[in-house]
């Protein structure tokens, strides 16, 4: 049968797909891109923010319609399956099957029912865990990671270190869907790194909730360092990076490794989400407004050329214009380079929820859209100061008039910041253009548009 694949949300989301699919195919089913040709769709959906929600149900309803075509089961997984099990079986019966984060073990036994005519689920499961509880989420075994299948690309693919999240930050549901953080084993991750890089991955992205968290539960203490120093001698991976690390789990052993070695890329990305100390305090994060200043001080001093990316939320109960202001005014003085924001949503379960002073919605998208057109100026001037500048440039396509390669420098994450077009001048026509794909070149930088750069072959 033919299965068709939705991956909604996250990064640490799609791995999860791709797992998935390796299991389909493992069972010699075939894999394809257009619902269309679908026997079975599933959909792997995200339940993070109000945004997410809405998106994954109209996802859900969208696919749903191909069911009066060619596809016989419609399958439905994922973080928002996880929060809200029961509601989703009553209003959503178009859906064939429904499996928890928590129920993975035995995704391949509940789809092996489906398809050999087993009863559709008509009743909730009668175990569920309420929204407001922390239920602990077995992770995925070694060989499932080594089985995925990469989905995004020949070059990178995500490396995800652990699940769930043991923060408690009261604006988040990510502890009630996925659990407290749990790390892998560090020869696990190895050993599929090490396997990533045999299929002719280049570049290796580590995430989690968390990765500054990594080890604490299984060692004792924290083990980021010593992973990316040990992800560094496979020889075949050019480029290391990691995500989502939390200003207070950033050490400067930590600092030291992205600063010497030479395949860390010079990439932090910390996600603050305020600077008002009496916001950080509402959200239980574990910083203040001084040591945040304080960090972004010292790795901008020991890394040279870093490039700093961070995210926000706007909107928290209770921010008042005093704390909006600071926001606005660290924003100014801090020049990231790359930045986020979100306004805030207001989640079941979480403390933030019950809190009051609940912030209008209009004050947020207010808030949101000054912050982001102040971002843009100061994106504009940090991309504007690289013209001249040389870099490697990772080639991934070609425009459609084969007249650009389009690329990704070090200081750059696939999907979520600008990409480099390289002007392709080949007067001589020595080279043709293709042979420039998922090769490595240097260019150097003669203009900017927007959030992308332009560049030319040295």
């Amino acid at each position: 049968m033919n299965v068709g694949f939705v991956s909604l949300g996250c990064s640490k989301n799609l791995i999860d797909t791709e797992v998935m699919i390796g299991k389909f195919k493992n069972h010699e089913f075939k894999i394809v891109n257009n619902p269309k040709e679908a026997e079975i769709i599933v959909i792997n959906t995200c339940g993070f923010i109000e945004q997410a929600k809405e998106e994954a149900i109209n996802t859900i309803l969208e696919m749903a319609e191909f069911k009066n075509k060619r596809c016989k089961y419609l399958i439905v997984i994922g973080c928002l399956v996880q929060r809200y099990y029961d509601e989703l079986i009553k209003a959503l019966p178009e859906v064939d099957l429904f499996i928890r984060i928590d129920e993975y073990d035995s995704f391949w036994n509940k789809v092996e029912s489906l398809i050999n005519g087993g009863e559709k689920q008509k009743t909730a499961y009668k175990k569920i865990t309420k929204v407001s509880e922390i239920k602990q989420i077995p992770l995925l075994q070694k060989d499932e990671y080594e089985e995925r299948i990469i989905t995004t690309g020949e070059n990178f693919a995500y490396l995800k270190i652990g699940e769930g999240c043991s923060n408690m930050c009261t604006y988040c549901a990510i502890p009630y869907i996925r659990g407290k953080f749990i790390s892998r084993k560090m020869e696990d991750i190895l050993s599929e790194a090490k396997l990533l890089a045999k299929q002719g991955i280049q570049e290796l992205i580590v995430i989690a909730q968390d990765t500054t968290k990594y080890g604490i539960d299984l060692y004792g203490k924290p083990k980021l360092t010593e992973l990316l120093h040990s992800l560094s001698q496979i020889k075949e991976i050019k480029w290391i990076r990691f995500l989502y690390s939390y200003p207070e789990g950033i050490t400067d052993d930590l600092i030291e490794e992205v600063k010497t070695n030479s395949k860390i890329c010079k990439y932090f990305d910390i996600p603050i989400q305020h600077i008002s100390n009496s916001i950080l305090k509402a959200m239980n994060r574990k910083t203040n407004k001084d040591a945040i200043e304080d960090l972004i001080k010292k790795i901008r001093q020991e890394v040279p050329n870093v490039t700093l990316r961070t995210s926000l939320i706007v909107g928290f109960p209770g921010e008042t214009e005093k704390d909006f202001k600071q926001l606005f005014d660290f924003v100014q003085a801090s020049k990231f380079d790359k930045l986020g924001t979100f306004m805030y949503s207001k989640e079941d379960g979480t403390l933030a929820a019950r809190m009051k002073n609940q912030i209008h919605g209009n004050t947020k998208k207010s808030r949101y859209n000054k912050i982001m057109a102040l971002q843009q100026q100061i994106s504009k001037e940090n991309l504007s100061k690289k013209i001249g500048e040389l870099h490697e440039v990772l080639i991934e396509d070609i425009s459609f008039d084969k007249k650009y390669l389009i690329g990704r420098t070090s200081k750059d994450v696939p999907d979520i910041d600008g990409i480099v077009y390289v002007i392709y001048n080949n007067t001589n026509k020595t080279k043709d253009i293709t042979e420039y794909k998922n090769k490595f070149i240097a260019c150097k930088i003669i203009d900017v548009k927007d959030y992308d750069l332009i560049a030319e072959i040295l």
